[in-house]
């Protein structure tokens, strides 16, 4: 896709680079792209930590909205959360049994002013202090994304603030570095959600290659789907994370799908394999522990997801790991990957529980480094609800 460059986005680069010539001195008649390079280069000689200094700070407003959650955060150079609002619709979707797209929608429509507000007054600034201005713009549901899309862009032609659309599965990724103030790329991680099974390699903060990924089904969406068939309700994941704290993780032995094409998962065996043992057990009229079987269950899914991403980080000759996602708030699979991490000498960062959710904060440091790197985009940018990392 094609990138404009607005007027206002050229004019804030020139009054940031204005501000780094100054201190360089030696660049003030240097061709704009050359000064721009530099003034990059000098951005990041003059970190500190994760804060830059002997420059004015840049604040970033961030919307969200690719699901059923409708939020907005603001951040001071890519990892400070001054605030970060979430207005979920988990209970409205509750009584279908998962998200309906256009109930999602139109909860969006009703909240995302409300929430961009409250987030403002949460940080204490005003539109006046936001130097730029990011969205989620795939992937996800087409009609909820369009809502927050149309959101930020009518909020950037209004407030003259530079646009920049985020890839939400990177925005899961960088809330490591929200987490980690001193993490840094290169690293590998594991990305679990409802929609999405990818090892990654983070080769640099905007630089991204899929090492593996599933096949069929996704992982969150394996717990979904036997939550819903054991009638334990949505969302389901964290209903069998609880479950299974009373279950026997080897009361039944699930099948591990181990595939023979590097890094790659399969989980649609085991969701069938789950179905197939609670039908077979109905069938005979046995009594079905459910704790057992959510125990199993998840005994199984997070070995297959611990061994792959383990043998990746080793063979590859990374040092360290982080999770990402909403399963990434998986109890098991949090203290399964420690131990595997210590036992092979690897470091493991993984999000809080509420910045694994979507949010808008991880969408903001996702957007500050798209943005620093000069990314910006015109009002031509539409939703894609099929976005690949990387694109």
């Amino acid at each position: 896709m094609e990138k404009s460059v607005s007027k206002s986005s050229v004019d804030f680069f020139e009054k940031k680079e204005a501000g780094l010539k100054s201190a360089k001195g030696d660049v003030l008649g240097s061709d704009k792209a050359d000064a721009f390079s530099s003034a990059k280069e000098d951005i990041s000689t003059k970190t500190k930590g994760n804060n830059i200094v002997n420059d004015e700070s840049i604040i970033t407003l961030a919307i969200e909205s690719s699901c059923d959650e409708t939020s907005c955060a603001i951040l001071k150079n890519g990892r400070e959360v001054l605030s970060n609002i979430i207005s979920t619709q988990i209970d409205i979707h509750k009584k279908f049994g998962g998200v309906v797209p256009e109930v999602a929608s139109r909860k969006h429509v009703e909240n995302i002013s409300i929430v961009v507000e409250d987030a403002l007054e949460k940080a204490g600034v005003t539109m006046d202090d936001v130097d730029h201005i990011v969205v989620t713009y795939g992937p996800g549901l087409v009609g909820a994304l369009l809502v927050g899309l149309s959101y930020a862009k009518g909020l950037s032609m209004a407030t003259n603030k530079p646009l920049t659309g985020v890839n939400h599965i990177e925005g899961h990724i960088c809330a490591n570095y929200i987490q980690d103030r001193n993490l840094k790329p290169p690293f590998v991680t594991l990305v679990v959600s409802g929609g999405h099974t990818h090892i990654v390699e983070v080769l640099d903060y905007n630089k991204y290659n899929i090492i593996g990924k599933t096949k069929d089904d996704a992982s969150g969406e394996a717990f979904d789907k036997v939550a819903r068939a054991m009638e334990l309700g949505y969302p389901g994941g964290p209903l069998i994370d609880k479950l299974a704290k009373e279950g026997n993780p080897h009361a039944v032995e699930f099948p591990r799908a181990n595939m023979n094409d590097g890094y790659n998962f399969s989980f649609s065996g085991i969701k069938s394999s789950v179905l197939n043992y609670l039908n077979s057990e109905k069938m005979k009229g046995n009594e079905i522990n459910k704790a057992d079987v959510a125990a199993s269950f998840q005994e199984a899914v997070t070995d297959v997801l611990c061994e792959k991403t383990i043998k990746a980080a080793m063979e590859l000759g990374y040092d360290k790991i982080a999770l990402a996602g909403g399963v990434a708030c998986n109890s098991q699979l949090r203290e399964k990957m420690k131990k595997m991490a210590d036992e092979n000498n690897l470091g493991l960062i993984y999000p809080s529980p509420i910045l694994c959710t979507d949010n808008a904060a991880m969408i903001g440091t996702a957007g500050y480094y798209r943005f620093i790197n000069k990314r910006i985009d015109g009002m031509e940018l539409n939703a894609v609800p099929n976005l690949k990392i990387g694109d």
